[in-house]
């Protein structure tokens, strides 16, 4: 596969993500973990009948336990402590500071020995969160002293998946059908993180299970497994900037479904955000 096709199949993951808050709104009151564990059980369960169905066991068999731990501490670690920052912290702060593995994507791609770092990747990563900053933010944010603890599970939020992205692209012999494995283990870890936090609350209506089967099937499934690939044979900074389009993209969705208004704040937001992709584009060509 070409450096280029991997990039496209690893921005189809962002694309899926921008279906993830209308999907998550439909879901409601179903609570965020027990959400996760219904999605990435149903994101599983496709990946290993694909694994079936085109005859993959035998690579399963042979990728090492300490690959599924990795695998599985990223995508648990990241959705765990994502979860549990807006548990302790204002959402609209939360969640900015989560959105900065994005960025230090770019950043911690500079360390890898086949990667080259330049600084319109550096300046367009930074372009792409000030516009994601105004999405998440929405137009501004007030940190709070009594929620520091929220605050520092955000950032852990950030490292750990920036840290499993970067970190995949030495693992490019694992091949994608791991991610079932990934997926379906956390599944039951969240299950687990449910029963011990949360109620159990099933969805009410034929939306709400309409919405869970989307969110498993796409921004919880299928965008993890040609992210993968993305982030092991595609351009790791080009990812890391364009993946400031998810927040944006999402709240789009949210407007045109009738969700949220449209305002100032996604114009400038777009325009930031392009502008960054293209910074970062220019640096990759050059």
């Amino acid at each position: 596969m070409t450096r280029s096709k991997a990039t496209v199949l690893g921005f189809g993951a962002v694309l899926l993500w921008a279906l993830l808050a209308l999907f998550t709104v439909g879901s409601s009151p179903v609570p965020p973990f027990q959400l996760n564990a219904m999605c990435f059980a149903i994101g599983g369960t496709i990946g290993l009948i694909w694994v079936l169905a085109t005859g993959a066991q035998a690579e399963l068999k042979q990728t090492s336990w300490k690959i599924y731990a990795f695998g599985t501490l990223g995508l648990f670690g990241y959705h765990f402590f994502y979860f549990s920052a807006l548990r302790m912290a204002p959402a609209a702060e939360a969640g900015l500071i989560a959105y900065l593995w994005p960025l230090l994507i770019v950043l911690f791609s500079g360390l890898l020995p086949s990667e080259t770092l330049k600084r319109g990747h550096v300046l367009g990563g930074l372009i792409g969160f000030s516009g994601a900053a105004l999405i998440v933010s929405n137009g501004g944010a007030s940190f709070q002293g009594d929620a520091l603890t929220g605050y520092g599970l955000a950032m852990l939020c950030a490292l750990f998946w920036s840290g499993y992205s970067v970190i995949s692209r030495q693992l490019g012999d694992t091949p994608t059908s791991s991610v079932a494995i990934f997926c379906i283990a956390t599944a039951i870890l969240s299950a687990v993180a449910h029963f011990a936090l949360e109620t159990t609350v099933w969805p009410q209506t034929s939306i709400g299970w309409l919405s869970v089967i989307g969110l498993g099937l796409g921004p919880v499934g299928l965008a993890f497994y040609v992210w993968d690939i993305g982030v092991k044979k595609g351009n790791i900074q080009l990812l890391g900037v364009f993946s400031y389009a998810a927040p944006l993209l999402s709240t789009l969705v949210l407007v045109l479904a009738g969700y949220a208004p449209l305002t100032w704040v996604l114009a400038a937001a777009a325009t930031l955000i392009a502008g960054g992709a293209l910074l970062a584009a220019r640096a990759s060509r050059g």
